[in-house]
């Protein structure tokens, strides 16, 4: 049973999730000119679910090969955890990063939605709502958006990001309102890693794309991307799903374009104005509405 809540351990888990998501983008970008997209995705998610694997193997996790009914529902989840990453790639060429980060950030509403109906127990309240809208409106501030498109084929990125966010309100509560949800994490975890390496090596092979060089800087992005994000965070996340609601999850996650600006403006020296700290005070007084008892 989900707690109603998050408490600080929760929060504080959450806060270094979205700090470390914030910043995903920025090593994505440096592993690009040796590791094209689909290929990047395809070997970041066959490391990480090694390393996942041999991790559940050194502490005798036994439940991990434990047949429980699981597989194909498994195998479901990893398909729209891979769909998610794959119209992520996709629609970035076709629209800018400011206008991606913001629309797959609308995942906490669809989340929500879905919550009212598949999660009786974890729909919101209306003032709950509200501080969803707040937390998004945040969101769009520090983006700079609405802005206008680069391209004019800019609608179709677009549509493609919206549709990744909802691949991943539904991997969410496919999860939650599932028998997934009291499967060991890891396990769900290697479902999602396994179909991602997969799609991504095979959309690679079929797209022509191939490693380009082995530079550092590209080699430790793509070695950060695997060993942290999807093999640490993706984990860390699905263990918070099994405790805590869905939607009050998911609405959190609006912290990480925050942590990626700020991340810009410490590493790259971008500029920060004030509209900034309007952005972090509504984020913030969404997330205390939402997470009301």
């Amino acid at each position: 049973m989900s707690k109603r809540s998050l408490d600080i351990a929760a929060i504080a888990m959450l806060v270094l999730l979205c700090a470390s998501w914030g910043g995903q983008q920025v090593a994505v970008k440096i592993a690009l000119p040796d590791f094209p997209p689909f290929l990047q995705m395809g070997i970041r998610s066959a490391g990480a679910g090694l390393l996942v694997l041999f991790y559940c193997l050194a502490t005798g996790r036994g439940r991990l090969f434990v047949r429980d009914g699981s597989l194909w529902l498994g195998l479901f989840s990893g398909l729209l955890f891979s769909g998610e990453f794959v119209l992520i790639y996709l629609g970035l060429q076709w629209t800018d990063a400011s206008r991606t980060s913001l629309f797959l950030y609308t995942a906490p509403f669809f989340v929500a939605l879905g919550a009212t109906w598949l999660l009786p127990a974890e729909r919101l309240r209306w003032p709950q709502w509200v501080g969803l809208g707040l937390s998004f409106c945040g969101t769009a501030i520090v983006m700079g958006v609405p802005r206008g498109a680069t391209s004019p084929h800019a609608w179709l990125g677009d549509l493609m990001i919206i549709g990744a966010a909802v691949f991943w309100a539904a991997t969410t509560l496919g999860i939650k309102a599932t028998r997934l949800a009291t499967a060991p994490p890891e396990k769900v975890l290697l479902y999602q890693l396994a179909m991602s390496a997969v799609i991504g090596l095979g959309a690679g092979m079929a797209t022509g794309e191939s490693v380009r060089g082995v530079s550092l800087a590209p080699v430790l992005a793509l070695t950060y991307q695997t060993v942290w994000i999807a093999a640490t965070t993706f984990l860390l996340w699905l263990r918070l799903l099994t405790l805590y609601p869905a939607s009050t999850l998911q609405a959190g996650t609006s912290m990480s374009p925050l942590f990626g600006v700020a991340a810009a403006a410490l590493i790259l020296h971008e500029p920060v104005g004030p509209m900034f700290l309007l952005a972090v005070a509504l984020v913030v007084s969404g997330l205390v509405l939402v997470n009301r008892r």
